[in-house]
């Protein structure tokens, strides 16, 4: 097989910690790594498949030796920055930040649901929302079976998606500490503001799930709305999801669906409490779908519980499985 040279840019940052973590399990074949992060993390060494590699400083010459595939988790405005220098050696880009994401000449791709978007690539690739991604992996099935028409999703979003500040803050408010990242407590409370707010009172976290949703399934028309809400939990988001189709269903050619779906793992017996929750989906790559039922209110409705683990599958492992795709 053949073999490649690899770039994590944020290396020592939760998420950049992970991708390494989550390249090693999957043994995806590397030549060379490199490990690059700011200025206040250089030399750090870091321990990956039994050897010992230093940090360096990410800068415009480091991309000037061959890398073929940079993993990028150092925010916006380094991506911006920097994904184009790579782009201009040669090096295909996966970036894990919101920079590229509704660029048109950038595809967007969770690799159970649009992985023959990686042949338009051109040198960026961008790695969804970690709330949209484990969204749109069930989803993606019941939109070709019975066209959805209207999404509304509501998240229950846990504080690591806020990065060591967001898990800093549960863990010291839970010590009656004051919140140092977020505007209020997160300790014994639920907080509907995840970003910063728009003019038209949505937050651009919500913003997200909804252009993503309809670019990532290639359709403009389905109507999407969000409520994206920061709850006092570790690790793994839980999104609730209600789901409008334009062609009647069957419950059980939607659980048919379901289970037939890359990356999906449908934990559904509620006569035995058996449910998807966050503790269970911590440290797991697969997506879990429960709580399926059909949603009265309206002509074919249906509602969905999804939990999926927001640093892996959220972010490092679907970075990894889109590198995959290069395989």
């Amino acid at each position: 097989m053949k073999k490649f040279n690899v770039a994590v840019v944020g290396a020592t940052g939760m998420v950049g910690r992970m991708m390494l973590k989550v390249l090693e399990e999957r043994t995806f074949p590397i030549e060379n790594l490199y490990l690059f992060s700011s200025g206040k993390s250089k030399g750090t060494k870091i321990t990956f498949c039994d050897k010992e590699y230093t940090v360096e400083e990410l800068d415009e010459h480091s991309f000037d030796r061959k890398i073929d595939i940079a993993l990028f988790s150092a925010g916006g405005d380094v991506s911006k920055i920097y994904a184009p220098i790579a782009k201009s050696k040669g090096t295909v880009v996966i970036d894990n930040s919101s920079a590229w994401r509704m660029d048109k000449d950038v595809p967007l791709i969770v690799p159970e649901v649009n992985p023959d978007d990686v042949k338009w690539q051109s040198g960026i690739i961008a790695n969804p929302n970690c709330s949209t991604i484990q969204s749109v992996v069930p989803l993606v099935k019941l939109h070709e079976r019975f066209k959805i028409k209207r999404i509304v999703y509501s998240t229950y979003q846990s504080v690591s998606g806020s990065g060591v500040g967001g898990i800093k803050d549960l863990e010291e408010g839970m010590k009656g500490q004051p919140p140092q990242k977020y505007p209020h407590p997160i300790a014994y409370n639920c907080i509907p503001h995840i970003d910063v707010f728009n003019e038209d009172g949505y937050t651009k976290e919500e913003i997200k799930m909804i252009k993503e949703t309809q670019k990532i399934l290639g359709d403009e028309s389905i109507r999407v709305t969000a409520t994206t809400v920061r709850v006092p939990v570790k690790y793994s988001h839980s999104v609730s999801i209600n789901l409008e189709f334009e062609k009647p269903f069957e419950l059980d050619e939607v659980f048919s669906l379901l289970k037939s779906t890359d990356g999906v793992v449908v934990v559904d017996d509620v006569k035995n409490n058996i449910y998807p929750m966050a503790i269970h989906a911590e440290g797991k790559d697969e997506v879990f779908v429960g709580r399926v039922r059909r949603d009265f209110s309206i002509e074919n409705g249906l509602n969905m519980w999804v939990v999926a683990d927001n640093i892996r599958k959220g972010a490092a492992t679907n970075s990894v499985q889109i590198a995959e795709l290069f395989l």
